[in-house]
């Protein structure tokens, strides 16, 4: 039976396993995050529904020759 194996490449291998892990954590507390401020834009948004006709659809109007 073989000795044990090259001790950097398992440092490595599980350097590899845990900072894919926590990268996974990082990835899930940020969509958290974001799906929390989602859905308070979409609540802010509700008021907002309708057409407005702000200045930059009157200059599209003024050069489309609407």
């Amino acid at each position: 039976m073989k000795g044990p194996g090259n001790p950097k490449r398992r440092q490595l291998l599980l350097g590899l396993g845990l900072g894919g892990a926590g990268a996974a954590a990082m990835l899930a507390a940020g969509t958290a995050r974001l799906a929390g401020k989602t859905e308070t834009a979409a609540a802010g948004q509700e008021a907002d529904k309708g057409y407005r006709l702000t200045e930059h659809v009157r200059s599209y109007y003024r050069t489309a020759g609407i």
